[in-house]
């Protein structure tokens, strides 16, 4: 009978050969890290996934799931979920020696086979590998009796995969509990052994910071892992927006030019030498950061009655102000935090227009601004205002155009082009802007 690393190995080589993706909702991995780790689960091999925050390490360890069959026969009323074929405690091989073929079995869906443990100084021994049940001790067995043990998550996972979280959170005496448990496979609980030929797959989580600082992975169970391998954040501003894409729940329509303003703040704070890069900058940062404008943009909705809701520039303002404690800034930056996230999402905001606008001569409506056309927008703006501030000039059927906005798209579709045209003029000083309130005003 398979073991699960031969079945994890079996299936994924099945999806490769398809040509079918086996890591489902895993974005920006494809040339780095998911290569180093299919060879490694077709090694056979324990994984610990290393990386900063907030770069998908527990999210790929969860599609791993995917890789086991999905229904597989189990001992019913078994604690570890046994095969019928291949008991390993002694109450199930009794079980199966005395009811033969009518030995009671259950199918069980591979969710049910992966066990997730976030790490903790204050995880035990027992809850990881077992300890003595005092009830069933009490019941009559004797304290030698294998039956008297309540087995621990890595038992209980058996035939499946054991994911630990913030490995190095855990306390050394009780990372050498895990030894026997990947080598030897066999598990030793109150002065005895009992030899149990577990089969799991061990994947773990560490931060560098964890792994250096405040924990450490010892080195016997380093050197128990087969492989470990390093993540990443997003390579590059599309990966980066597919992921936001991907994971953010938006409350309001939020276009792709917002959106890679968002991408680029993020690539700009993980480059700021303001920020403290050993925390890292989480994807989670960006995620929020799209919500957040989502949820401006909603708010002014229901505010001027403007449907449907559509996230504008303006609605980019709300951003630094909420997200700041997400970040940890280096020391000799207090009190200037807002400042500096402002001036990185004003260069994300130059950045994104000045890739959307290449080529193409926004002077007309330059100076349309400086024969008198004030245009105020905000919080409490609707997008017809911002638009009725503006003559009809063809530029800004160009700008709408560059950004996949059609002339018969909804008003704030149109005036998120118009705001981002007039933010790209502000930001290389050809018109002026005054700012008070949750109001910007564009004038000459």
């Amino acid at each position: 009978m398979r073991g699960v690393k031969a079945e994890i190995r079996d299936n994924l080589l099945a999806a490769l050969r398809a040509g079918r993706n086996p890591w489902p909702g895993i974005v920006g991995f494809d040339r780095t890290v998911l290569p180093q780790l299919e060879r490694a689960l077709l090694a056979g091999h324990d994984i610990v996934l290393l990386g900063e925050r907030g770069q998908g390490k527990t999210r790929l360890l969860r599609t791993l799931v995917g890789l086991l069959d999905e229904w597989t026969p189990a001992i019913e009323g078994s604690e570890l979920a046994e095969h019928p074929f291949e008991p390993i405690t002694a109450e199930s091989v009794r079980r199966v020696a005395e009811e033969g073929d009518d030995l009671p079995v259950r199918w069980i869906h591979r969710s049910e086979r992966y066990t997730e443990k976030l790490a903790t100084p204050d995880t035990s021994v027992g809850d990881l590998i077992g300890d003595v049940d005092p009830v069933k001790v009490a019941q009559g067995r004797s304290l030698g009796d294998p039956e008297t043990i309540h087995f621990g998550l890595v038992p209980r996972a058996h035939r499946g995969i054991i994911a630990v979280n913030e490995l190095p959170d855990l306390a050394e005496r009780i990372q050498v509990g895990l030894l026997n448990v990947m080598e030897e496979r066999d598990i030793q609980i109150r002065g005895y052994t009992m030899r149990l030929p577990l089969d799991v797959l061990l994947v773990a989580t560490a931060n560098p910071e964890d792994y250096t600082n405040r924990g450490r992975i010892i080195t016997p169970l380093k050197d128990r892992f087969g492989a470990e391998i390093r993540t990443h954040y997003p390579l590059d501003v599309n990966a980066e927006m597919h992921l936001v894409r991907q994971e953010a729940d938006l409350v309001a329509e939020v276009g792709d030019p917002l959106i890679e303003v968002v991408a680029r703040f993020v690539r700009n704070l993980r480059e700021s030498s303001a920020i403290d890069q050993r925390s890292g900058v989480s994807a989670r940062f960006a995620v929020a950061a799209a919500e957040t404008l989502a949820a401006a943009a909603l708010r002014r909705a229901a505010i001027t009655g403007e449907e449907p809701a559509v996230a504008r520039p303006i609605d980019l303002d709300a951003v630094p102000a909420v997200l700041q404690g997400k970040l940890e800034f280096e020391a000799g930056e207090e009190g200037r935090e807002i400042d500096h996230l402002v001036h990185l999402q004003r260069v994300a905001v130059a950045e994104t227009a000045r890739n959307a606008f290449a080529g193409l001569d926004l002077g007309p409506l330059e100076d349309a601004i400086s024969e008198g056309r004030i245009v105020t927008t905000g919080e409490r703006v609707p997008a017809s205002e911002v638009l009725g501030a503006l003559p009809e000039l063809p530029v800004l059927h160009e700008v709408a155009e560059r950004l996949g906005v059609s002339p018969h798209d909804s008003p704030g579709r149109i005036a998120a082009a118009v705001e981002l045209a007039l933010e790209s003029l502000y930001l290389s000083r050809r018109v002026a802007k005054d700012a008070d309130d949750g109001t910007a005003v564009y004038g000459p």
